[in-house]
């Protein structure tokens, strides 16, 4: 694959992952509004694991608190680490069901289609506004509990739905429940640990096995480059809330969703 390629690749990853505004959206838009070929499932499973790599370094002590939590489990510790990580998987479970559902029926290769996409980044960046200019901001994320877990959880799932935006469904979910923004993106962007790592087995184990050299080394390229625009676009975000609501993500949504309708139904 072309280095420019890659590169867009990558950065329409990483820049979009981890804002609110839908990753697979926009990815699934590259090849239909360019006309550039499709980049394929070895490559978007790539990208995703340099997404996860910058979510896990951004956020080391959380995540490392996490995967120590794993180990507590298996020991049956009752530690905060334990609850951190029971309380992850809690919330993953809902989005590795609906996406084995949506791979074993093929709803999946239907959902990606300029109309889908158009509406949900309509329709939900309404919603993201919504929950943040209504939410309360009473709780920060160590009142994370089981129940907000399974509703945050839910919201993830719906996110498979392209145009939806998985960090902007577990936000929008966490504000409704009464978080602060910054706690909300916290909580948000752990959740897509998991979440990540699953959808990697899920999606790239037969696809890893079929590539050849080149095809490995194309994803070693798109992997770091995403790493680093994800990095990047973490760190805009987390500051950013400090000062602003998601009052500018929601507006980039709701534009492009009606962009989008209007090129769908003309």
């Amino acid at each position: 694959m072309p280095l420019l390629h890659l590169l867009l690749v990558a950065i329409i990853q990483g820049m979009t992952e981890f804002l609110p505004i839908s990753s697979s959206g926009h990815l699934i838009l590259l090849p239909q509004l360019t006309g550039l070929e499709d980049q394929g499932q070895l490559i978007d499973v790539a990208v995703h694991a340099g997404t996860l790599g910058a979510v896990i370094i951004y956020f080391r002590k959380d995540s490392t608190r996490a995967f120590v939590g794993l180990g507590h489990l298996v020991l049956r510790r009752q530690t905060d680490a334990a609850r951190l990580a029971g309380l992850l998987g809690v919330a993953t479970f809902p989005a590795v069901l609906f996406g084995l559902v949506l791979k074993v029926t093929g709803l999946s290769d239907g959902l990606r289609s300029i109309t889908v996409i158009g509406w949900m980044m309509l329709i939900f960046g309404v919603i993201l506004w919504v929950a943040d200019t209504r939410g309360r901001q009473t709780k920060a994320a160590g009142d994370w509990s089981l129940r907000d877990a399974v509703v945050m959880g839910l919201w993830q799932a719906v996110a498979l739905i392209p145009g939806t935006s998985r960090s902007g469904a577990a936000i929008t979910g966490a504000r409704a429940l009464g978080y602060t923004r910054e706690d909300a993106a916290r909580l948000a962007m752990l959740m897509s640990i998991p979440v990540i790592i699953a959808s990697g087995i899920i999606l790239g184990t037969e696809a890893v096995a079929e590539a050849n050299a080149a095809a490995l080394r194309d994803c070693a390229i798109a992997a770091l480059l995403a790493f680093m625009s994800a990095l990047l676009a973490l760190a805009f975000l987390m500051r950013l809330l400090r000062v602003v609501s998601f009052t500018p993500y929601i507006i980039y949504r709701v534009t492009l969703g009606l962009i989008l309708l209007l090129i769908a139904y003309n």
